[in-house]
């Protein structure tokens, strides 16, 4: 069974420009996908032929149960959208914001009021409810467009890049609100540039570079298969650098480095935490102090640098043209 979302073999082009290369999603109910990858790389051109905003060229895709090119209609009554900029009216008040979205959805207006309020509280806006958007802050904003993309309750909910800008106060809050979300049944498909972000929120992680997925699974899985756990040791006095560095010798799978300066030491490992348990054993049995000690594994950094060759962060050329195009 397809899950909550689901795309298979995703084209879309815009010119020379392929922005999707056929791409396949399978998302599970109430769960989080996180869209990882660097501008450009199609995340949210994938995200508009999901969400109706454009037709693919070829592919399938169905979302909640129905298919999106067959019945756009019924898609948008399934779904909410948080885009990367907050989509208020800055001259309406939160309320009336909310409120608006409600009536556009054909809800009652106390229905659309009754739910206003309850979104207001739930994101910590009822005291500025009653303020032109215009007066909020951009974290303020955020929620508020969020909130407006749940005024229905949808089922599936798609957010694309939706912390962008925010500082960490906010981006925390927003994060919480995306755990509730989800907790009470949501599916949702985010898109990120922040790695922390996806190793955070994601239940399972697909890394999207040129228009494909290179690599999908859960963060620990995708670490994994980039490999390079290390542990590394800080010594407390420089003079007892040689004698641990001939005890992480004997149990690495590569060079040793040393760090004089800093004390520390580094060496390429494999066996987890079982193994550190006796890296620290042995140093403690030869009378070696230490300042610190830790297993570092592979961040999501890394895993992004291994796959594709450059940082999550760097900007390519094609999806910014595609957008150009569909304006």
């Amino acid at each position: 069974m397809p899950g909550a979302i689901y795309a298979e073999g995703l084209v879309k082009t815009f010119g020379d420009v392929r922005a999707l290369d056929g791409v396949d999603l399978d998302v599970p109910e109430g769960t989080v996908l996180g869209l990882l990858g660097p501008n450009g790389a199609g995340k949210t051109t994938a995200v508009r032929c999901l969400t109706t905003l454009l037709r693919p060229d070829s592919g399938k895709a169905v979302v909640a149960g129905v298919d999106v090119l067959r019945h756009p209609d019924a898609v948008r009554r399934s779904i909410g959208l948080s885009g990367q900029f907050a989509a208020v009216d800055e001259y309406l008040t939160g309320r009336e914001n909310l409120q608006m979205v409600g009536q556009l959805y054909q809800m009652r207006a106390k229905a659309a009021k009754a739910r206003a309020t309850e979104l207001l509280e739930q994101f910590h806006l009822a005291d500025a409810a009653d303020r032109p958007a215009k007066t909020y802050s951009g974290g303020m904003r955020r929620r508020l467009d969020l909130a407006a993309a749940l005024v229905v309750s949808p089922p599936v909910m798609f957010m694309d890049e939706p912390t962008t800008g925010l500082d960490p106060r906010n981006r925390q809050q927003l994060w919480e609100v995306i755990k509730r979300l989800v907790s009470g049944g949501t599916t949702l498909l985010l898109t990120t540039q922040y790695l922390e972000e996806a190793d955070h929120l994601a239940h399972d992680i697909a890394v999207v570079d040129h228009g494909r997925v290179i690599a999908q699974g859960t963060s620990d899985q995708l670490k994994a298969r980039t490999g390079g756990e290390r542990v590394e040791v800080v010594v407390h006095e420089r003079e007892e650098i040689a004698a641990a560095a001939e005890v992480l010798r004997g149990f690495g799978k590569g060079e040793t480095t040393v760090e004089e300066h800093t004390r520390k030491l580094t060496v390429p490992v494999t066996g987890g935490a079982k193994l550190l348990a006796e890296v620290i054993r042995e140093l403690d049995s030869r009378g070696i102090e230490m300042d610190d000690v830790g297993l570092r594994r592979p961040t999501l950094d890394d895993v992004f640098l291994s796959l594709t060759g450059h940082a999550a962060e760097s900007a390519e050329q094609g999806e910014r043209t595609g957008k150009e195009a569909v304006k």
